[in-house]
């Protein structure tokens, strides 16, 4: 059709003409034509109608606005408040995105009716009918809780209900399944997601409810539809977990309210999830003493400290290459510490299999936890178990430094109040006052440090 326009359905940029891959983002297969009926299809070169003068916008000084912190409204979920940074803000939009299964209408529909005192709210369920609705709330005894919801479909169904029941938070499960009667698309295509997302921002602007938001998420683990979704919202959380992990970690990836990769840890079981107030102590619940190859490091996600224990397996390889397996941190920054040990420390596993796992299913970003990393592989290689007791961070660098890391007090702290006695750190992170229970040991290289860990604890 001449003048017809093009839109890819993994990230939503458009084509004046069809082809085989996306210019984009590089995908497949993924350009369908848009509607006739929708804005979109407007031919190419065609001209808009000129639009009336609008009157001029008033300019004003930031230093004369009065500026007010946003009104909270706490969820009664001590995990779930401190992703969001307090609470959710009146008139904030928040984007949840997750695998299938994982949780996320499981925990919006225990904070909706878990807490009597929280603002009224309004669950609409796009997937489940209000029975299956029912049937989850029983399971996760919130018979009593009386949540309001609705099964709908339709955008323009979703905001005449919010105008008759005025709640102050709004629920959309999920965002894909919506469609208004103007955009001729289907629901979850990205001229759907787009318009819908953007009609929600309004309502939550101009009305100030707070608006939750469910959406799917790829293959790739992204929240599917268009990316400028996630620059639309005012926070983006993603639940995760790893395989066959009961764990569930709630991450803020972007907050204009609070902190970014702020983490809540959950359990998922068959009274739903619950929060772990102390992820320090479960991460470590069940670690064996003596066992080679098991170090444990102090990181710090958010605004708190977490110890975790990393475990390193090295191993003869079989037929074919060796293989560098990580699936709690990025492999190739395994790669890396390996090419480290190797030049820095006489630690070379060319030849064999090196698997890195964080215990709990938790994926780790953070650089701080190169030197415990390193001294894990370093105690497997060896077969020789590292000191009780003892806690490391610090970030690795090429020529075989040990770079300090950030809150190292903060760190060294919540492994003292776990009962850790010795830490091997940065000398940059060794505390001005001595902590209670706690020897510190300042290293400025991975040499010096693998040798501390050899030396028995005085």
């Amino acid at each position: 059709m001449k003048g017809a326009l093009y839109f890819c359905t993994e990230c939503g940029a458009e084509s004046l003409k069809w082809q085989g891959q996306c210019g984009a983002c590089g995908a497949w297969n993924t350009l369908r034509e848009a509607p006739a009926g929708s804005a979109s299809a407007r031919p190419a070169g065609s001209a808009r109608k000129p639009a009336a003068a609008a009157a001029p916008a008033e300019v004003v000084r930031l230093n004369e606005v009065a500026a007010q912190p946003g009104q909270r409204m706490p969820t009664g979920l001590a995990e779930f408040d401190r992703v969001l940074g307090g609470g959710l803000v009146k008139g904030s939009v928040v984007l949840l995105g997750g695998d299938p299964g994982i949780g996320k209408s499981t925990i919006l529909l225990q904070v909706a009716g878990g807490n009597p005192a929280n603002a009224q709210t309004l669950y609409v369920s796009g997937e489940e009918s209000l029975e299956q609705l029912s049937l989850r709330s029983q399971r996760l005894g919130l018979a009593e809780a009386g949540v309001r919801a609705i099964a709908e479909t339709s955008l323009d169904a979703v905001l005449t209900a919010v105008e008759a029941e005025r709640p102050a938070w709004l629920i959309i499960d999920s965002v894909q399944t919506l469609s208004l009667n103007e955009v001729g698309s289907a629901p979850g295509s990205p001229v759907q997601l787009r318009e819908c997302t953007a009609a929600l921002v309004r309502l939550a602007k101009t009305r100030g409810v707070a608006v939750t938001l469910v959406g799917h998420v790829t293959k790739e683990g992204q929240i599917a539809g268009p990316r400028m979704l996630e620059h639309m919202v005012d926070v983006v959380l993603y639940f995760e977990s790893e395989s066959g992990s009961r764990f569930r970690v709630l991450r803020s990836v972007k907050n204009r309210f609070g902190a970014v990769n702020e983490l809540g840890v959950f359990v998922m079981d068959s009274a739903g999830l619950k929060q772990v107030r102390n992820p320090s102590a479960i991460f470590l619940t069940g670690r064996q003493s003596g066992a080679p190859g098991s170090a444990v490091t102090a990181c710090h996600e958010g605004s708190r400290p977490m110890l975790l224990e990393v475990q390193a397996l090295v191993s003869d390889a079989g037929a074919g290459m060796a293989r560098r397996v990580s699936p709690g941190m990025d492999h190739n920054r395994l790669a890396m510490l390996m090419a480290v040990l190797a030049r820095h420390s006489g630690v070379a596993a060319y030849d064999r299999d090196v698997f890195v796992n964080f215990v709990g299913g938790l994926r780790v970003s953070e650089t701080a936890a190169d030197l415990a990393v390193a001294a894990a592989v370093w105690s497997s290689v060896r077969h020789q178990a590292l000191p009780d007791g003892l806690v490391l961070f610090g970030e690795l660098g090429l020529s075989g430094e040990v770079r300090p890391a950030p809150y190292g007090e903060e760190r060294l702290r919540e492994a003292a109040k776990l009962g850790f006695e010795r830490a091997v750190v940065p000398a940059a992170n060794r505390p001005r006052k001595p902590i209670k229970g706690m020897k510190t040991v300042g290293v400025k290289r991975l040499d010096e440090a693998l040798e501390a860990l050899a030396q028995p604890a005085a």
